[in-house]
């Protein structure tokens, strides 16, 4: 055998030894997640996948609800909910004592149909009179725990309109404000950007304005009993990394 044909089976064989060992050491990670990075996961994941060998099983929901679920003994290896919900379970020991890793913010904000004229809502009055001014109005129910639907009546409210908004307001249970807008069942919307961007048919008017405004940042945190440490450390070093980066901020989230 010469020494090309010896250093090629050698090659060969190394390089069989490396994708044995990725594939012995992939693992399944389930992760449970605010509905709000839907967009983006769904996006990344593959990525991730193809990059690593391990394979992820992700769970969306309204970040109260899934916190609920936590508190009441489910399992995950990477939980990714707003940061205020993760320093409590942190507290609470349903997470590993590794910390917790920012993964990235986006600001509760106003849709309008794509093509349709933009209100202004540059400030806090023009905001109210652009809510008084429009036919119809939907986001998330906040009796159901959707950080935007809070943000929203909480706005409305401080904004003295409360009563006005209440027969043109359409409430819905997640993250469909932005399907609504969309389809044209209703002129305005209030979600998250990230809610709001990957959306075909709807557009982003922008954040709401001066005092109301809200940036939910959602923060990653491993589970207490994962038995995948490096697999959910690796996701979250892939989450944060500059790979990932154009893919938030195509889809409306800003740097963690």
């Amino acid at each position: 055998m010469d020494r090309r044909s010896l250093m090629t089976r050698v090659a060969a064989a190394l390089a069989a030894f490396v994708l044995f060992g990725a594939i012995a050491d992939a693992a399944e990670v389930k992760v449970l997640t605010s509905v709000a990075l839907k967009s983006v996961l769904d996006e990344l994941s593959p990525m991730f996948e193809k990059k690593t060998g391990h394979k992820l099983v992700i769970d969306y929901g309204l970040a109260a609800e899934l916190k609920k679920r936590i508190e009441g003994g489910e399992r995950a290896d990477l939980i990714i909910l707003t940061r205020a919900m993760m320093e409590d379970l942190l507290k609470q020991k349903k997470l590993a004592a590794d910390g917790l890793m920012n993964i990235a913010g986006t600001p509760v904000a106003v849709a309008a149909r794509a093509g349709a004229a933009k209100p202004d809502i540059s400030t806090v009055e023009a905001f109210k009179q652009a809510l008084l001014a429009t036919k119809s109005i939907v986001y998330a129910d906040p009796a159901k725990g959707g950080l935007s639907g809070v943000v929203a009546a909480r706005a409305i409210e401080h904004l003295g309109i409360a009563e006005q908004m209440k027969a043109k307001t359409i409430l819905v249970p997640g993250a469909q404000s932005g399907d609504v807008v969309a389809k044209g069942e209703a002129e305005l919307g209030i979600a998250q950007a990230s809610e709001i961007v990957p959306v075909a048919g709807a557009q982003l008017v922008g954040p709401l304005p001066s005092e109301l405004a809200v940036m939910t940042l959602f923060t990653g945190g491993i589970g207490a009993e994962s038995q995948s440490v490096p697999a959910v450390k690796a996701l979250i070093e892939f989450l944060t990394g500059p790979e990932a980066a154009p893919s938030f901020k195509a889809n409306g989230f800003e740097a963690g």
